[in-house]
C-alpha cells in the first residue's frame, strides 16, 4: 500500500505521515527533507539556493542515511529548501529515489508536495493536508521554540506565505491536490484528532476497493 500526503508547511502532515506509516507498518519518507539536504549542500559549498549546476549535483549525490534532520530544518536551509525545489534538475534528480522508496514492501508513506501528482499518482491513498495560514505560523513557531529557538509569528506567517506562493507557482511539479486526492484540513483538529480523521479516510477507501 502506497499511501501519498501532500500539503503546504506546517500543515501536520510530516507527523501525520509518521503516525500513519507506524500504525500500516509501512516505511515513510518526509520528501521535503530531500530538498532541504540539497539546499544545505548547496549553502555549505558557499553558493546560492538558485545556482541551478550545484543544486543538480547535490540532489545527484544524495544520501539520506547521512542526513542530520537538526541542522536541516535551520531557517536558513528551510529557506533554501523552497528554492531548489523550484529547480526542474532537481526533482528530476530526485524522481528516481523517491519512486524507489514507494515501491519498497510492504508499503510506504510519503508527504511533500508533489507526491500525489508526480511522485506516486497511482497511490492507494492521497490526502491533501492543509490548515490556515495564521494556524500553520502558530505552530512552526511553537516547534521553534520547542528546539530553543526565537520566532516571530508574523515573520513566520510572511515567510509561510511566500513559501505557498512560491511551491504554488512553480512550473516543476506545483503545490497542488491531486484530482482524487482526499482534503484533510486541520486548522480546528489537534494531532489525535487529524490522526482519527486520516485512518478513517484510509480505511473508507480500502473498504470501497475491497468491496469493489
Amino acid at each position: 500500500m502506497i499511501i501519498a500526503i501532500d500539503g503546504p508547511a506546517a500543515s501536520g502532515k510530516g507527523t501525520l505521515a509518521r503516525r500513519i506509516a507506524s500504525h500500516y507498518g509501512l516505511h515513510h519518507l518526509d520528501t521535503g527533507l530531500l530538498y532541504r539536504a540539497v539546499a544545505k549542500a548547496v549553502l555549505d559549498a558557499g553558493y546560492p539556493a538558485d545556482n541551478v549546476a550545484h543544486a543538480t549535483a547535490a540532489a545527484a549525490a544524495i544520501d539520506p542515511e547521512k542526513f542530520d534532520e537538526s541542522a536541516l530544518k535551520a531557517e536558513a536551509v528551510t529557506e533554501a529548501s523552497s528554492v531548489v525545489a523550484a529547480i526542474p534538475q532537481v526533482r528530476q534528480a530526485l524522481l528516481d529515489y523517491q519512486r524507489t522508496f514507494a515501491a519498497r514492501a510492504p508499503g510506504a508513506v510519503l508527504d511533500g508536495r508533489d507526491v500525489g501528482t508526480v511522485i506516486a499518482p497511482a497511490a492507494d491513498v492521497k490526502l491533501f493536508v492543509t490548515a490556515s495560514a495564521q494556524v500553520r505560523a502558530a505552530r512552526r513557531v511553537a516547534e521553534l521554540q520547542g528546539r530553543g529557538v526565537e520566532a516571530d509569528e508574523q515573520d513566520i506567517l510572511a515567510d509561510l506565505s511566500r513559501r505557498d506562493e512560491r511551491d504554488s507557482q512553480r512550473e516543476a511539479a506545483p503545490l497542488k491536490p491531486a484530482p482524487d486526492a482526499h482534503l484533510l484540513d486541520t486548522t480546528h483538529l489537534d494531532i489525535d484528532a487529524a490522526f482519527r480523521a486520516a485512518v478513517a479516510i484510509i480505511e473508507a477507501v480500502r473498504t470501497g476497493r475491497k468491496r469493489g
